[in-house]
């Protein structure tokens, strides 16, 4: 038992931070690279004028984390018969569990005098996985198409005004001439979730800041997302000089020779430990702990999901009560009708294709013969232990890609266990929070699966239930991972017992 536990504490070690790895690179990346904004709050205007004029240029961004040069960008702005075209590409290198793997991202916009967007491309590749889609906006529709493991998958989006590319941001925030003290919210579109992102960008004031060894004039703007907050410093001619965001991750103006030279290029720090929260407290064996308490602090409460299900929280103190499975035949089997409570968790989406039908025959095979879903749920993760690789992964993760590939970290089993239960019958969804490991907290993604009550599984420990360790932040599957940015760098644990 002694080895067991140790066994699965190194390997903990290596492959708990797959929500951030998935994530945390692409936190501070999506914000200019891979979403796009639809429009201006209520509370503000459109552009005031219906054609904004834009210099053709072209960019280059080193990339450092901290001091350490891991990657760079290129941006490049032309004029075309519809307006602008916007075309971004972005290379680094992202140290994750002791692998460092390379991330290449494309983005291309056309963009219509008003720098409203007509349309959008969009590329992801990180060794085996891959990612893309595209959109054109139309008569109040945004038709998107996702590529996913060689598979398309089409959606519509009603919007009431054409979006903005992420890309232009800060072209169009120029445009508006925010001053000063100014500031503006602009709801950005995540492809990962589907949904609109609010964030909010103000005009702190003018900087002279060295840039390229030279002094120049800037203003410098925030942009901030439920209290974690992204910097950018842009110069008199409307050029991104400078860019700020978590975890010591920067981007600063530079020439091109400077940009591609390639042995200046490395990795820098282990985002698992750069992220992670140290524990005030100390927890012995957390596999056969039944009951944690825990003092949350640092992070608005109200944005989390901590209340709910084996979660109780009063005031900041939470309680995690671990599942009670000795008696597996006490659970009731499922409906035969799904009640309306539970049909979401039964629908496929872009990223957990129940569907598919190699999906649909796969967790078939798996669950042949069960008549309870909590037989159905012990197979599928004695199935994934048995054929999917456990790896850090970088990528956009959805169930077909990792089965494909037949691997992934905690992001890819979270999504194929929930898109092979569903396809089963048994109402399935993500959560995502922090997991404890020798005096730290570290990000992690698991599941919640239903067999008459809902209960949490995590595919990549094989535990069913999950260890009272796991602090759930985020639930639901349509939840953007990016709404773990207001706990990272802020949120505080105390262990009150362990």
């Amino acid at each position: 038992m002694v080895e067991m536990i140790a066994s699965l504490s190194r390997m903990k070690r290596y492959w708990i931070m797959g929500s951030a790895s998935g994530g945390l690179c692409i936190l501070f990346l999506f914000i200019r690279l891979g979403v796009f904004q639809n429009g201006i709050d209520q509370t503000t205007s459109r552009l005031s004028a219906s054609v904004v004029s834009l210099a053709e240029r072209e960019t280059w961004m080193d990339v450092f984390q901290d001091d350490r040069k891991i990657g760079f960008s290129k941006t490049k702005v032309s004029k075309n018969e519809k307006g602008y075209r916007i075309d971004q590409e972005l290379f680094i290198n992202i140290n994750t569990m002791g692998l460092v793997q390379d991330i290449r991202m494309k983005t291309r916009g056309i963009l219509n005098p008003d720098l409203s967007m007509d349309s959008f491309q969009f590329q992801m590749n990180s060794g085996r996985f891959a990612f893309a889609a595209k959109g054109a906006f139309s008569g109040g529709m945004l038709d998107i198409s996702i590529q996913n493991a060689g598979k398309e998958e089409q959606s519509q989006i009603r919007m009431e005004k054409p979006p903005y590319l992420a890309a232009g941001l800060f072209d169009a925030v120029i445009a508006h001439g925010l001053k000063p003290g100014e500031e503006r919210s602009f709801p950005l579109f995540d492809l990962t979730s589907f949904g609109e992102i609010p964030v909010t960008v103000k005009a702190l004031g003018k900087e002279n800041i060295l840039n390229m060894g030279i002094s120049k004039a800037a203003t410098k703007v925030a942009l901030s997302y439920k209290g974690a907050s992204q910097f950018a410093w842009i110069s008199e001619d409307g050029e991104v000089l400078r860019e700020e965001g978590l975890l010591g991750m920067r981007l600063e103006k530079t020439s091109r020779e400077k940009a591609l030279s390639g042995a200046a290029v490395g990795s820098g720090r282990d985002l698992t430990e750069v992220a992670s929260v140290p524990a005030d407290g100390s927890i012995k064996n957390p596999q056969t702990l039944n009951d944690l308490v825990v003092e949350i602090s640092g992070i608005l409460l109200e944005g989390m999901d901590l209340h709910g299900g084996r979660q109780s929280l009063s005031g900041n103190r939470l309680r995690i009560i671990k599942e009670d499975l000795s008696s597996p035949s006490k659970w009731s089997s499922l409906p035969e009708k799904p009640t309306d409570a539970l049909i979401p968790f039964l629908k496929s989406t872009p990223f957990i294709q129940s569907d598919h039908e190699t999906v649909r025959r796969l967790a078939l095979e798996i669950t042949a013969g069960e008549k309870h879903p909590y037989d159905g749920i012990r197979n599928i993760v004695s199935w994934m232990n048995r054929n999917i690789e456990k790896r850090p992964t970088l990528s956009v993760p959805d169930a077909l890609s990792t089965l494909e590939n037949k691997m992934g970290d905690c992001n890819e089993h979270a999504m194929l266990f929930a898109a092979l239960a569903r396809a089963a019958g048994i109402p399935a969804t993500v959560e995502a929070g922090l997991v404890y490991l020798k005096g730290r907290f570290y990000y992690h993604a698991w599941n919640r699966a239903f067999i008459g009550e809902w209960i949490t599984v995590d595919s990549l420990f094989n535990q069913i239930p999950a260890d009272v360790t796991h602090i759930r932040l985020i639930a639901g599957t349509e939840r953007s991972q990016l709404d773990l940015l207001a706990a990272i760098g802020r949120i505080g644990i105390k262990i009150l017992n362990g």
